[in-house]
């Protein structure tokens, strides 16, 4: 691929973002409109859950071969594709006549998006080759989550107070045609050199472990955590979860190379990225479903209320990115963690619910550690890796935001769910969302963690190893036989 032109590179980076918009205003949106789908469809929590979880599942499912097979294909025409599919998923969810039938478009969204966000970032790390200004880049890109945070709770909530849950879904559309018609002028077409095999065994016992064990968090607490289709569900995922490992360190070309994990501070952005996306899916859960049903607020006030938190995540962003980029990875990371950690801990200590000064206190703090950790997340995952594996590396680190966002909608759900008798009904919400939040705190104190403990110079060192272990060429450093 020929040296683009700032203004062209610039260009490819606001196409690319466009898509991060869509896909995560997505879930911004609808998590605004959860009341509004329960009423209409007299959903129960848990159908509730499934609503968003359905999409993560099959989203953090299908990034890895996303990734792979843009580079093996071409990266514009996956992208090209998965814009395509997820406009039509959006109009399909516009026209759902019941629940079910939601869910059921809400996959074929997934599938469309999965072909998004981490074929984007590497185009966006093929394009950006310097460091830093890679690493500012991926500070707007993180941005632009924020930015769907700021417009999906206000949008959202003016949307269904005044048209309806189902014009949540229209905005995708021009959105969509427009990145579409952009990338096919724009977007320059690249592949890596050497692009890895499909990996069909994997990929199903992935989309297994996902499926049975957020089926057996989810429907715990109305079937009962004794119920045989809950144990089955959790047996199934540990048995997937073995054999997935298993193979992974037995295939030649695995969906996920074990490989990429003996880089310290890859493993670290790993588990951080889990830990934070699901702190934030969890918070959002808890506090749409709080500002209205306990409230009373509507779905624009509602909004209104979560925009400081939103706001923070828009400041954050570009600053945690360039800070990155001036000093490495770990003081925003320490930032981030301890911001989510001190909100966490104003809703579980002082139940910061019922005091607005606490409850905007808490808002913004964790809009303050939420978008702060994104940057260092994205630019430790692809910047210790060769430019020949940047889909796989970047479809990794968005995997761990999709699991960590399904679990985090799993996790807290069935803890609200124990609490309110499994219905979320708003007697005692409060009381209820305590251990909720002691869930979240936690994800901030292991974010704190490692981004200590992953980001020093032995694990810097351990980054190099892994580099040159892909820049001998495909062959696996260790025999299937005696793989670790």
């Amino acid at each position: 691929m020929s040296e683009l032109t700032p203004r062209r590179r610039l260009l490819v980076l606001a196409i690319c973002c466009m898509s991060l918009l869509i896909v995560s205003l997505d879930n911004t949106i609808l998590n605004v409109a959860l009341p509004a789908l329960r009423s209409d469809f007299h959903a129960s929590l848990s159908g509730l859950q499934w609503a968003i979880d359905a999409y993560l599942i099959v989203l953090a499912s299908l990034l890895l071969l996303s990734g792979s097979t843009a580079d093996r294909l071409g990266r514009r025409r996956v992208f090209q594709t998965g814009l395509l599919l997820f406009t039509t998923g959006s109009v399909l969810c516009s026209l759902a006549p019941s629940l079910g039938w939601l869910v059921a478009a809400r996959v074929v969204q997934a599938v469309g998006g999965s072909m998004l966000n981490p074929v984007a970032m590497s185009i966006i790390t093929n394009v950006f080759t310097e460091p830093r200004e890679r690493a500012r880049a991926i500070g707007v890109w993180g941005a632009v989550v924020g930015l769907s945070m700021a417009m999906g709770p206000i949008v959202g909530g003016l949307l269904v107070d005044s048209v309806g849950w189902r014009a949540i879904f229209w905005l995708n559309l021009p959105i969509g045609l427009a990145a579409l018609t952009l990338t096919a002028l724009f977007v320059p077409e690249s592949r890596a050199p050497r692009p890895r095999r499909p990996d069909p065994l994997g990929q199903a016992l992935m989309i297994l472990l996902l499926g049975t064990l957020t089926f057996a968090i989810i429907e715990g607490p109305d079937l009962g955590w004794d119920a045989p289709g809950v144990l089955g569900g959790a047996a199934v995922a540990a048995l997937a979860l073995a054999g997935f490992a298993r193979h992974a360190h037995r295939a030649a070309e695995p969906l996920i190379d074990p490989r990429f994990f003996r880089s310290v501070p890859f493993s670290g952005a790993t588990v951080i990225a889990v830990s934070a996306f699901a702190a934030l899916a969890g918070f959002l859960f808890l506090n749409t479903l709080y500002l209205q049903e306990v409230r009373g607020l509507s779905a624009l006030h509602a909004g209104i209320y979560l925009l400081p938190m939103a706001a923070m995540t828009v400041v954050c962003g570009p600053l945690s990115g360039r800070l990155v980029g001036a000093r490495g990875p770990r003081l925003p990371l320490q930032i981030s963690g301890a911001a989510m950690l001190a909100s966490g801990l104003l809703f579980a200590l002082l139940d910061a619910e019922t005091s607005n000064l606490t409850l905007f206190a808490a808002y913004v703090l964790f809009g303050i550690g939420f978008g702060t950790v994104n940057p260092p997340i994205t630019n430790t995952a692809v910047s210790g890796m060769p430019r020949a594996q940047a889909g796989v590396a970047a479809a990794v680190a968005s995997t761990s935001r999709q699991v960590g966002q399904a679990l985090g909608v799993a996790v807290i759900g069935a803890v609200l769910a124990a609490g309110t008798g499994g219905h979320g009904q708003v007697t005692g919400f409060v009381t209820a969302a305590r251990p909720a939040y002691w869930v979240l705190a936690g994800c901030g104190a292991a974010v704190l963690v490692l981004g200590v403990l992953t980001t020093g110079r032995r694990a810097a060192r351990s980054a190099e190893r892994t580099a040159v272990l892909f820049e001998t060429g495909p062959e696996r450093t260790t025999t299937p036989a005696n793989a670790a």
